[in-house]
């Protein structure tokens, strides 16, 4: 009999590409959605790449209430917990987006080993093993933990560590049959698949769209989310992937080599696209005096210390795509979709 795999957060950039993948190897999926009228555009968006047939169906849950997680993984073999809150520091209150991410994965996890649940892979990020301090140099495994108690991180980071932590110190105090194993992305990017679910895509249509004036000089890990669905089903299905983390990053690529990738390879549509590279000290001014949102990035500016996906390569013999080819199906998809 075929699987059936619980997807949470149906609606977003990832999960998308999840539910597409898991529907594609003749999985059955469920996934959650905070509200019914979701529904629809969930299955017009998978649509577009997967006949969902009978096969994908939707649960009602939320990662800040209780209601809905028993009937969500109720007859489920796995669970993708793809689903986290976005956000910023609102009105100073860090907890706005801790609390939701740490209490909503032990919802999900609570009900999963309660339902007897064979694995739940949850989707960490790859800032949860890196140094507190963003050293300019060096590279990090999946042995490494941020440390949460940094007051430098920014609400994001913090809210993924402490609830990776959560997550592992539940499950070490459970002993049922149930596994957990964690996927670590870098920067997402590549197709959408559909206009209302860009997620972290948005840096690429700010370039195209020609509102990023400038590109800072930040390099990202960038992983292909059709690769980090790939890697999720891996781990998901690997007898060796049962307790264990994986990073799952990408090449390492400057922002102002993701803006000439553009502007090289998408003729017109990427005429808009700057290639200036904004100083330093620039963006720190701006940062200081100008617009205080940009302060969550100049930790980055100038890093270069990488993550290594050698374990996921070892064991899952996962090989995600070259960050070139990803940045330029991005920009495709968003102008083919209409969103810039």
């Amino acid at each position: 009999m075929p699987e059936t795999v619980l997807v949470t957060g149906g609606s977003g950039y990832v999960a998308g590409w999840c539910i597409v993948e898991l529907l594609q190897r003749g999985c059955h999926v469920r996934t959650t959605v905070r509200s019914r009228d979701k529904e629809e555009a969930v299955t017009a968006a998978v649509a577009t790449q997967v006949d969902t047939a009978d096969r994908l169906g939707f649960a009602v849950a939320d990662l800040t209430a209780d209601d809905g997680w028993d009937a969500a993984v109720k007859g489920v073999d796995h669970v993708l917990h793809v689903a986290s809150p976005l956000g910023g520091n609102v009105d100073g209150n860090a907890d706005a987006m801790i609390a939701p991410a740490r209490d909503g994965a032990l919802r999900v996890l609570r009900a999963a080993c309660g339902a007897g649940v064979r694995r739940v892979v949850m989707t960490s990020a790859a800032n949860t093993a890196s140094p507190s301090s963003y050293a300019t140099e060096g590279t990090t495994d999946e042995t490494l933990w941020t440390d949460p108690d940094d007051p430098t991180l920014i609400p994001y980071r913090r809210s993924k560590t402490l609830a990776e932590r959560a997550a592992w110190d539940f499950m070490a105090a459970h002993d049922g049959p149930t596994e957990l194993t964690t996927v670590l992305p870098g920067a997402v990017f590549g197709p959408i698949l559909a206009p209302g679910t860009t997620g972290s895509v948005d840096i690429v249509r700010r370039m195209l769209t020609g509102t990023m004036r400038g590109v800072p000089r930040i390099g990202l890990e960038i992983v292909d989310v059709r690769d980090l669905a790939d890697i999720h089903l891996r781990a998901m299905t690997s007898p060796r992937a049962a307790g264990e983390r994986f990073l799952a990053t990408g090449e390492f690529t400057w922002m102002l080599d993701m803006a000439r990738a553009l502007r090289e390879e998408l003729g017109e549509a990427g005429r808009r696209v700057s290639t200036r590279q904004i100083p330093d000290l620039a963006v720190r001014f701006a940062a200081r005096f100008l617009d205080p949102s940009l302060r969550d990035i100049t930790p980055a500016l100038g890093r270069r210390n990488r993550h290594s996906t050698a374990k996921a390569h070892r064991i899952l013999e996962w090989q995600p795509r070259p960050a070139r080819e990803t940045v330029v199906d991005c920009g495709r998809s968003l102008v083919a979709h209409g969103a810039v």
